[in-house]
């Protein structure tokens, strides 16, 4: 980040200003309609075969009694009668939630609602801070859902970020999954603006969120 030397707003001036009137607000595709991944995640995905809905996956293990436990329970207090006989599971998120220390949790619904200047959101420059995503999973059992967040500072590459969040049966209400804990960059040159691309894909390689967005890293906290 020391080499970075812009630490205007989009608006600013000239080239940020074109870039803020191009992506002046949170973009936003869910589900199939997802585009690639930058680092062709999609390419990697695991071939788990055809789905099979939850009464008939239960059924099919029923000699196997260590998976069945197994599947039980995941699928906890799951009715399967609400469940259906839906094969693809849906995954639908709901929040982003910013905890950091000594103040309160920024709650952001999703799709975001930028400001004026476009962002979604600021942070302190130095500052420790948690994400937690609200999201609830639906119709079938959804594997190996992962989060994949890249930021980029004047279209240079600044973070790279993978984390698989795991398995989830389908239930009425939401699962929030918290991050570790990260840090801003500090200093000076860490100020400005940022743009993101936030993504969530599971095994099959099904993309439940895609989103692009801008964020500002300022000197003190918003108020």
């Amino acid at each position: 980040m020391d080499n970075e030397k812009d630490h205007s707003a989009p608006g600013e001036h000239g080239d940020e200003d074109k870039i803020s009137r191009k992506l002046s607000s949170t973009s936003i595709v869910t589900d199939d309609e997802c585009g690639g991944d930058d680092d062709n995640d999609e390419k990697r995905a695991i071939l788990l075969g055809p789905q099979i809905g939850l009464k008939e996956q239960l059924e099919m293990d029923k000699d196997d009694e260590s998976l069945r436990k197994w599947k039980e329970q995941l699928l906890g207090s799951v009715d399967l009668n609400e469940v259906g006989e839906t094969l693809d599971p849906d995954v639908k998120f709901h929040e982003l939630i910013i905890v950091t220390p000594d103040r309160p949790d920024l709650v952001l619904p999703i799709p975001f609602v930028p400001d004026s200047k476009g962002f979604a959101f600021a942070l302190k420059d130095g500052s420790h801070y948690r994400l937690k995503f609200s999201f609830i999973v639906s119709n079938n059992i959804v594997s190996g859902l992962r989060y994949t967040n890249i930021v980029w500072k004047t279209g240079v590459k600044v973070e790279n970020n993978k984390v698989m969040l795991g398995t989830f049966s389908p239930q009425k209400e939401p699962y929030v999954y918290e991050l570790e804990e990260e840090n801003t960059p500090a200093g000076y040159f860490a100020r400005g603006s940022y743009s993101a691309k936030t993504k969530f894909v599971d095994d099959d390689g099904k993309c439940y969120l895609d989103m692009n967005y801008y964020f500002e890293i300022r000197k003190d906290w918003p108020n």
